[in-house]
C-alpha cells in the first residue's frame, strides 16, 4: 500500500472512531468531546487540501511507506 492509502484509512478510521465514541446512542458512548475528534480529523483534510501540507504523509513517508503515485505521498498533497 502506499501512503496516500494509509493517509485515507487513518483518516477514516478515526473519524468512525470518535463517532462511535462521542454518539450517545452507541453502544461503546463514553463523551459527546470525541466529536471534536471528528472535527479535528475533517480541519485536517481541509487544511491538507488548501495548503498541500500533509503531517501523516510525512510520517509514514519516514517510517517506510512506499509512496506511489498518489496526491498525498511525501508529506506534500497535490
Amino acid at each position: 500500500m502506499t501512503v496516500e492509502r494509509y493517509i485515507r484509512i487513518m483518516a477514516g478510521f478515526v473519524v468512525m472512531l470518535s463517532l462511535a465514541l462521542g454518539y450517545a446512542g452507541s453502544p461503546i458512548f463514553v463523551s459527546e468531546w470525541f466529536l471534536a475528534l471528528t472535527a479535528f480529523a475533517g480541519f485536517n483534510l481541509f487544511q491538507s487540501g488548501i495548503t498541500g501540507f500533509c503531517p501523516p504523509g510525512i510520517l509514514f513517508k519516514k517510517l517506510g511507506v512506499p509512496e506511489g503515485n498518489g496526491s498525498c505521498s511525501g508529506g506534500k498533497c497535490n
